[in-house]
């Protein structure tokens, strides 16, 4: 059953939903909120865009044109409905279409802006994977691993333009790698924890850029929780709970 809420406390975006697939991630907040868009007129594109949370929340960020490559068909069609709601038309783009060699559709080197929250999990054949299939290719790596997003990422973005992700800390090591072999530089890097007292990051938020050398800056880390179980902030802040749009 779809239904529609609001994207966190912004009460003019709406999202569409399905409880039968998967609702929006907290990390794909934080990674929308982590971006940089320099100019109004920058061109981006979120592959693996799910229902649109990420293009959605970009709108607040810039007027520049907002692309979104979709694979599974019904989770394209939320993420249609999301932007028709919002009547995001003009501005942002779904398309569904694997990631792999989207290029040839959209052009070579035209973006400044790619994002991505990709499948955390590796596939192989002894992975326990959800029995839900949306939700199995969200979270595993069954249909594009991080090297084909980092390679497509390569072939999307003009030169100097950033590569925006967030992941698992596990897999960091894996990511860097991915990144110098098809030339990014790492410019910066914040750890997201879920509380203040939590003895290491899950995840983290990176940004990196093309033909670029590594000049990595580690920023502040980002806590969820405060030790009272309750929203820092911050996050309070990205979520607009106190309703200030």
């Amino acid at each position: 059953m779809e239904t529609i809420h609001e994207l966190l406390g912004y009460e003019k975006i709406k999202i569409v939903q399905r409880s039968d697939m998967f609702c929006f991630s907290l990390d794909s907040i934080l990674l929308a909120d982590f971006v940089r868009v320099k100019g109004q007129n920058e061109r981006v594109i979120d592959l693996g865009c799910g229902n649109a949370p990420i293009p959605l929340f970009l709108t607040m960020k810039t007027t520049g044109k907002i692309f979104g490559v979709e694979l599974q068909e019904e989770v394209y069609r939320l993420a249609e409905k999301s932007v028709k709601i919002n009547h995001f038309e003009k501005q942002i783009t779904i398309i569904n279409n694997n990631i792999k060699n989207i290029y040839k559709i959209v052009g070579a080197n035209i973006f400044d802006v790619v994002i991505s929250n990709p499948p955390y999990f590796k596939y192989l054949p002894t992975s326990n994977l959800n029995k839900n299939d949306y939700l199995s290719v969200a979270r595993h790596e069954i249909e594009i691993t991080l090297d084909d997003i980092v390679l497509e990422a390569k072939r999307l973005l003009c030169a100097g333009g950033s590569l925006n992700m967030v992941h698992r800390t596990e897999r960091l090591g894996e990511i860097i790698a991915a990144l110098r072999k098809h030339n990014f530089g790492l410019r910066r890097l914040r750890f997201v924890y879920s509380k203040i007292s939590s003895p290491a990051a899950l995840v983290f938020l990176a940004e990196a850029r093309a033909n670029r050398k590594d000049d990595a800056v580690v920023e502040k880390p980002l806590y969820v929780y405060d030790d009272d179980d309750k929203y820092t902030d911050e996050v309070l802040k990205i979520f607009n709970f106190n309703k200030q749009i």
